[in-house]
């Protein structure tokens, strides 16, 4: 027996079998069963969203020999032919290469005759907004005043094209994209059924790379099978669809969140050797941003079986969210720009480092010991200094907090190695050569009590998910480093009563912005724009020199 393609096996034969157009389904079943038929529908969408096999569904369903139903039994002889089809009684046209007037009215004079075999003639016209402008108007009388054994299917993925004379005489449906997530337990199911071995990752990369059409998914699949010698694996499905190793992507994105700028361009070097397409690398990279972007709003929105959801958090947690959305936008511009570029090379680093040259400065979203880039082969390494606490002049509201009552005695505990502690943990925390968790874990901290060897730290409630074990190793190695000796950290989730090294970033970004808004409005320019031209400042807009 020959082989039969996927796409052609698994289409679906009853209304409970069509994946993602749940509205469409509901309001034909809902009209099937309380027999509100039109004479006429029109379903429109792109390819592969299931058009013409819901018009095959709905012409069962017409002509089942158990009744008008939206359940056809699909046992009975109307059944069986409309599935192979070979159904008298459906006449399916495909527009695009029956353009002419001529082929309509040969159709349309057929019309009034009755069904040979099954209780109503279904036309299915494809594609209908190919007919030309005398065909559409050929149809027009037949459209209006059809006989009553005659229903007309009409699908297109151009609707617009289709005139409005024609379109108020049918009953449309909007066919939608569907989601990868959808396309992807469907391709799991399938997969089940036929006994193939697969990794849930590659089904992904398959649903992602469908672009909403499930008929696509499933000729992608046939292939990913061929290629995979009978397994569906990600390696393969990579090398196939010739997507990125995210990999890849996250060691970029993990480079820029520490402004390392000859990182960034070593990746982008094996990238080149690896002969990566640069276009697919910044349409994944925008996916990747856009993950990090939910990670930063609505963690909830990432599945919790997603491989790399871990990596998301950490860096949602590295990144600002506004520097999210810098990043992806320079993305998008830069795939835009790359046919413009010397060669994709060099569009694809210009484009990381537009990334790098726009960065947020010290302070702002990054944590202030992270070096800058510059531009040069020698890109930094040099940390920021220390950051002072905000003085208590500097605004009347934002005094300084009086200081623990342990920091006192803290002045005389030296462990071993030589360093002193001071009780000020923000600027401790600014020398600490840390990144990633740990450091958000750092910043969020505030020192509760603290001996030679001893730190008891306090995380508040919101920040609970930083106490993970994994950060607090990482944490506690950096000030083993800085101590020179191994040192206890004790870590709890409490009440924050001082000021943590986060909080402290905060304020300080809160008073310079204060300041920089109440410089504009102070210009004299600026004032006589707003007081003679109804000018208006939009504070949003200001953004404060560093």
């Amino acid at each position: 027996m020959s082989y039969q393609v996927l796409a052609r096996k698994w289409r679906p034969k009853s209304f409970a079998e069509v994946v993602g157009q749940g509205h469409v389904v509901q309001a034909l079943s809902n009209a099937l069963e309380h027999g509100r038929l039109h004479h006429a529908y029109l379903l429109t969408g792109t390819r592969g969203v299931g058009k013409t096999t819901l018009a095959r569904i709905l012409a069962k369903s017409l002509n089942c020999e158990t009744g008008v139903t939206a359940t056809p039994c699909g046992e009975c002889t109307a059944c069986r032919e409309i599935d192979a089809g070979r159904f008298v009684d459906l006449l399916e046209l495909d527009a695009a290469s029956n353009t002419g007037v001529d082929n309509m009215r040969e159709i349309l004079d057929n019309a009034q005759y009755a069904p040979t075999a099954g209780r109503y003639k279904v036309y299915l016209i494809d594609e209908v907004h190919m007919l030309s402008k005398p065909a559409f108007n050929s149809m027009l009388k037949t459209l209006e005043e059809p006989p009553a054994h005659v229903k007309f299917i009409l699908a297109t993925t151009d609707p617009q094209k289709v005139p409005i004379t024609v379109l108020s005489r049918c009953l449309q449906f909007n066919l939608k994209h569907l989601p990868p997530v959808e396309i992807a337990g469907q391709l799991k199911n399938v997969l089940e059924r036929e006994g193939i071995p697969f990794e849930a990752q590659a089904l992904s990369l398959v649903a992602r790379a469908a672009q909403g059409s499930m008929r696509d998914a499933l000729s992608l699949l046939d292939q990913a099978i061929a290629y995979g010698a009978g397994k569906v694996e990600e390696a393969q499905a990579r090398g196939m669809l010739g997507s990125i190793d995210q990999g890849y992507l996250f060691a970029l994105l993990e480079a820029l969140s520490r402004q390392d700028g000859p990182a960034l361009l070593s990746t982008a070097e094996e990238m080149e050797e690896r002969g990566l397409a640069f276009d697919a690398a910044l349409q994944e990279l925008g996916v990747l941003l856009h993950q990090v972007a939910l990670a930063q709003t609505v963690p909830q929105a990432l599945p919790d079986d997603l491989p790399e959801r871990a990596r998301l958090l950490e860096l949602a947690q590295a990144f600002g969210a506004e520097d999210v959305q810098l990043y992806y936008q320079i993305a998008l511009h830069g795939r835009r720009d790359l046919p413009l570029a010397p060669d994709e090379y060099a569009g694809f680093t210009m484009t990381l480092l537009r990334m790098l040259a726009f960065a947020p400065n010290e302070g702002e979203a990054l944590p202030a010991s992270a070096p800058r880039a510059t531009p040069g082969p020698a890109a930094v390494s040099r940390p920021a200094p220390p950051r002072p606490a905000p003085a208590a002049e500097s605004s009347p509201q934002a005094a300084e907090p009086p200081p623990p009552p342990y920091q006192a005695a803290a002045r005389s505990a030296a462990p071993a190695g030589g360093e002193t502690f001071d009780g000020n943990w923000p600027a401790l925390v600014e020398r600490l050569k840390i990144g990633g968790m740990a450091k958000m874990l750092a910043q969020h901290c505030e020192v509760k009590s603290f001996d030679s060897d001893c730190f008891d730290l306090c995380v508040p409630e919101e920040h609970r998910h930083l106490t993970e074990s994994s950060f607090q190793a990482k944490l506690k190695a950096s000030v083993d480093d800085l101590f020179g000796r191994p040192m206890r950290l004790n870590v709890s989730v409490g009440t924050i009563t001082g000021m943590t090294p986060a909080a402290i970033q905060s304020e300080e970004r809160r008073q310079r912005q204060a300041d920089a808004v109440a410089s504009i409005e102070q210009d004299p320019f600026v004032r006589e724009l707003v007081e003679n031209l109804d000018a208006r400042i939009i504070e949003s807009s200001i953004k404060p020199v560093q």
